[in-house]
């Protein structure tokens, strides 16, 4: 166990006084700010705003402050979920991949520590750092979103979204750790960070909300769990908004919005909730955890 704890806390430290590997994994985040400031988030918040307008006894500005929180509250939703994603890519890169091209997981593997303590201990520094991070990012969302004139979340709604943040990382510190077993050198994973990077804000439906893609590329980003990250960090963000907004709205109408801002999810003729999308993103963490066991076991039996 203090093997296992030492090689965590030197992972980790690897990672956070690597300040260009600390500032790579949340560059994703600044690129969906950007495009939020400057370009897609008048988009969304005009878009709702029409929506709203179409409907009759609609008090205009009222709608326009909504609708700009709304935006606000969705969008740092998909940065919070997206984290998980680059951050947990920049701790192997720092650590399990530099380790291997340098020499130095020789070294490692030579001490009298098992495999797989080493591996836990990559995927669980990848864990932590990805939940630190992540939670950072939700209380600096959420204090912007406080000084914008929005509401705190309840103390219900901070745990569930802290559980939400472990699962999330859970899955892509597993994924990642199967990605690292595969890769060999540096360059390559630069080259595999460089295209998840710009991957991870479609197949989470944030550049563009998946209700204006066709249907063909809904379904394939439904067999992601970018999107399933995304959906449930939305759903308990924009709950407060949501209610203020479609208070006197039939169903329907909210139901379509919804939708097509990927807020809630239907999937072979089954809407997702928070509940659903958890076990999802669970079930694709242990594939990936296992599926990077065997392959890194049979690669350490080629090795011999």
């Amino acid at each position: 166990m203090e093997q296992y704890t030492a090689l965590v806390k030197r992972n980790m430290r690897i990672y956070l006084r690597d300040r260009g590997a600390v500032f790579f994994s949340l560059l994703s985040m600044l690129i969906v700010l950007g495009l939020m400031l400057f370009f897609l988030g008048d988009m969304n918040v005009d878009s709702l705003k029409d929506f709203l307008s179409e409907l009759p006894g609609r008090n205009a500005e009222a709608d326009e402050a909504n609708a700009l929180m709304f935006v606000t509250l969705w969008t740092c939703a998909g940065i919070v979920s997206i984290n998980a994603v680059t951050v947990t890519l920049a701790v192997f890169s720092s650590s399990m991949i530099k380790d291997r091209e340098t020499g130095k997981s020789g070294s490692i593997y030579t001490a009298p520590v098992s495999r797989a303590t080493v591996s836990a201990a990559y995927v669980t520094s990848a864990w932590i750092c990805s939940l630190v991070i992540c939670i950072l990012t939700l209380v600096i969302s959420e204090i912007y979103c406080i000084i914008q004139g929005g509401e705190a979340f309840s103390a219900a709604a901070h745990l569930k979204l802290i559980g939400m943040i472990a699962v999330n990382s859970f899955t892509y510190s597993s994924l990642m750790y199967l990605g690292a077993v595969l890769v060999k050198t540096q360059s390559a994973w630069s080259g595999i960070g460089t295209v998840v990077g710009t991957l991870v804000g479609f197949l989470g439906g944030i550049y563009l909300p998946i209700g204006t893609l066709s249907e063909g590329i809904q379904t394939a980003l439904k067999c992601s769990p970018v999107i399933y990250g995304a959906k449930m960090f939305r759903s308990i963000m924009t709950e407060n908004i949501i209610t203020e907004i479609f208070a006197d709205i039939p169903k329907e109408y909210k139901t379509e919005y919804l939708e097509a801002m990927g807020v809630e999810l239907e999937f072979m003729d089954m809407q997702m909730t928070d509940t659903a999308c958890i076990g999802i993103l669970i079930c694709f963490g242990i594939v990936f955890l296992i599926a990077g066991i065997i392959v890194s076991a049979k690669k350490s039996g080629t090795d011999r």
